[in-house]
């Protein structure tokens, strides 16, 4: 059908079929990771036909392994509070695909989400031979709508990697990196270094970065890439004076506070809104980001900014979703983040025993991830979430004897994992759900948001 004769899409459920039947390397196990795959080509394509939106959008990029949706968000949350219009672009989502795009923490309409993918489909349709991807598609809706809602400035997380991923046609005000460890091997390479490298392609000539500290291995490759592509690279901690402290108080509970120095800004003693050391690290890294907005000139108030980090929330990360049995979901989903999980709920939160509901994707570092949840866990069950990339809860169970020596139980749905679970705790256990965002995401359905 010509574009010229084709019949509107007039609804939300008909413009998400739409959506969805275009390829999603979301739910492929085995996506070969290339530039054919990945396309920069074809998602400038996609948006030249759409009159080039990101040109015009005011951006910050936020790249890494683990951490960047906590760090867009604490950044948001604290221009938002500063007065700006605030465009916030995240994934995977919990449990509804509009969560990725936000304005003012306000997700976009199903209305405005059916007028754009209207607009866009006569594009899509011209690129029949080289069909745009599904997160090619909506990484472009979601640059229109934050020129629609004429955002003042856009925060951006990469979707994989960084180099060929569809979000590094901006050119931001500032870069961010997070965290750099194994995750996705088997598109970005199986080393820190490797990955690494892929995370370091969202550098420009001239666009200040910032890290947070990284591993030897990351920062030396980070380091090198900056000096190649000309791009001030800072690290806070190295270049910007940054420290944090866990503490504990009969008034405030456990904590953990953060302080930041720079010659422009002076953070002291924070309260980091999420829970976990490895949340302080990323609250660092947001700071520092406002702090290098505001030497571009984004009016940033530090009072407002202070109040607007402390008013954060974030599902899915260390969230106690339930009180009677207590149920915590997260969605750690590689080893160094089950660890920072696992360090969490020990500083966090007085538990007698710990019953982990677990399921994760084939392709990630299982045996990692094996080996942190052995530390914390005082019984597993594994299960499966609905995405083709599910590991089978057979083969998790098989892999941790091995690893352990101990015995998990397999439950074939998350239903039915629960109910292993209740039955296994008492008032003074916990039960945590961990190992993928998707799984979180079908817990916080089935408990009933």
């Amino acid at each position: 059908m010509s574009s010229g004769n084709r019949v509107p899409i007039r609804t939300y459920d008909a413009a998400m079929r739409y959506l969805f039947a275009h390829t999603d390397y979301e739910r492929m196990l085995r996506v070969r990771y290339n530039s054919d795959t990945f396309s920069l080509a074809r998602m400038r394509a996609l948006l030249k036909g759409m009159g080039d939106p990101h040109k015009s959008l005011r951006c910050v990029h936020i790249a890494g392994t683990k951490g960047k949706g906590s760090t867009a968000t604490m950044l948001a949350q604290m221009l938002q509070a500063c007065g700006q219009k605030v465009g916030l672009y995240t994934s995977p989502h919990l449990t509804d695909i509009r969560e990725r795009i936000r304005i003012d923490g306000e997700m976009i309409t199903q209305a405005a989400m059916t007028r754009l993918i209207n607009r866009t489909v006569p594009q899509i349709e011209r690129m029949a031979k080289t069909a745009p991807t599904f997160f090619e598609i909506f990484t472009a809706l979601a640059l229109q709508h934050f020129v629609d809602m004429e955002a003042d400035i856009v925060v951006l997380e990469t979707g994989l990697g960084g180099r060929l991923d569809s979000t590094n046609v901006v050119k931001p005000l500032v870069v961010g990196l997070t965290s750099i460890s194994l995750d996705h091997m088997h598109q970005l390479g199986d080393t820190v270094e490797k990955i690494a490298a892929e995370k370091a392609g969202v550098f420009k000539a001239g666009v200040p970065a910032v890290s947070v500290p990284q591993v030897p291995a990351a920062r030396d490759v980070l380091k090198r890439a900056a000096r190649q592509s000309k791009t001030p690279l800072m690290f806070t901690g190295e270049n910007i004076d940054f420290s944090y402290r866990f503490e504990s108080s009969r008034d405030a509970g456990p904590q953990t506070r953060v302080c930041l120095t720079t010659e422009t800004s002076r953070f002291e003693h924070l309260p980091v809104p999420l829970m976990g050391e490895h949340q302080a690290i990323n609250c660092g890294l947001a700071l520092a980001l406002l702090d290098q907005l505001k030497g571009q000139g984004v009016p940033i108030d530090d009072r407002a900014a202070i109040a607007g980090l402390a008013r954060v929330r974030l599902p899915g990360r260390m969230e106690l979703v339930r009180d009677s049995p207590r149920i915590l979901v997260d969605g750690a989903h590689n080893a160094a983040s089950v660890e920072a999980l696992m360090r969490g709920i020990g500083q966090y939160i007085p538990y007698d025993s710990m019953v982990v509901v677990f399921a994760c994707a084939a392709d990630k570092d299982i045996d990692g991830m094996l080996d942190q949840i052995t530390r914390g866990a005082d019984k597993v069950i594994f299960t499966r979430y609905d995405n083709p990339r599910c590991a089978r809860p057979e083969d998790l169970a098989e892999t941790y004897e091995e690893r352990s020596g101990r015995t998990g139980q397999v439950a074939q749905d998350l239903p039915e994992a629960l109910r292993i679970a209740h039955n296994a705790v008492s008032r003074e256990d916990i039960i945590c759900i961990t190992g993928s965002f998707y799984l979180v995401g079908e817990a916080k359905l089935l408990l009933g948001e």
